[in-house]
């Protein structure tokens, strides 16, 4: 049974990190083994608080070596990793890509190197994001940055389209084949906006912004999710992308029309199969 390894937080109410990457990818046809960075009773933006713990890089390490021990990182198919909660998971996560790739060299890994932004504040824990930038994006097949992210790892200011482009091609010079920018809120105040660059050029993908009290958490894990699945079902890496774009915006919708907060994953899964509106890529 062939699989993709998620490594990634875990809420029990809700869909964010892992709660929110998993089901889509199973919607799409795909058997997810999960392994939890944290797990919390729901994503931190709630006023009220949360409870939970974050797990040891050990415990990330035993349960790879379990998956080991019975014969079957052989079938893992990818390796998507998302929020650390700590600098040691880091290094777990590299062992595991390592691990993984060792026994299945066609697997792929896909980063989403969360580091928070500025208008939230630091959310992750001290020396992550130098892990992330310095040794983790590099070995990556794929990664899935927001805008603050993909200037981190690229060491430049982004302020238009033409810093976004330049920007990406620094990233693909350091490693990864795939660079998709889940967010570049400096292109344009009309519409969402994102970004992939491959060595073959640079795209865009734009819908309209929807409007809401409290902005849904996890979204960003729902795009990597979509864009994982597009690429293991061997879609082009430009299908891929319109695919997660519309996807995503489709559960946004379903969201916004029932008037809620958490993303209603659930409700709206057949826009992981037939997206309802489709928004066109443009080269740039």
């Amino acid at each position: 049974m062939k699989g993709v390894i998620s490594i990634q937080s875990h809420v029990v109410y809700g869909h964010a990190g892992n709660s929110s990457a998993t089901f889509p990818l199973q919607r799409m046809g795909f058997e997810v083994w999960p392994i939890h960075t944290v797990q919390f009773s729901n994503h931190t933006q709630y006023q009220q608080g949360w409870t939970g713990q974050a797990f040891s890089a050990q415990d990330i390490n035993a349960l790879i070596t379990g998956i080991d021990n019975i014969g079957q990182l052989a079938n893992c198919q990818a390796v998507l990793s998302g929020y650390q909660g700590s600098a040691e998971q880091c290094l777990a996560v590299i062992e595991a890509v390592n691990k993984v790739k060792a026994q299945s060299p066609d697997a792929i890994y896909v980063c989403d190197p969360v580091m928070g932004s500025p208008e939230k504040g630091c959310i992750v824990p001290a020396g992550t994001t130098e892990h992330l930038v310095k040794r983790v994006m590099p070995m990556a097949d794929v990664i899935v940055p927001n805008q603050f992210e993909l200037g981190q790892f690229a060491d430049m200011a982004i302020n238009n389209l033409e810093d976004a482009v330049t920007a990406c091609h620094k990233a693909l010079a350091k490693g990864p084949k795939m660079v998709l920018v889940k967010h570049l809120h400096s292109v344009s105040n009309e519409k969402f906006t994102m970004m992939l660059a491959t060595k073959q050029g640079c795209y865009i993908a734009q819908r309209p912004h929807l409007d809401f009290d409290k902005q849904p958490v996890g979204v960003g894990d729902l795009i990597s999710a979509l864009f994982t699945a597009g690429l293991l079902k061997g879609w082009s890496p430009e299908q891929a992308f319109e695919h997660a774009n519309n996807a995503s915006y489709g559960v946004l919708k379903e969201t916004q029309n029932r008037g809620e907060w958490e993303l209603q994953t659930i409700a709206a899964q057949q826009e992981f199969i037939a997206p309802s509106e489709v928004f066109p890529i443009q080269k740039v």
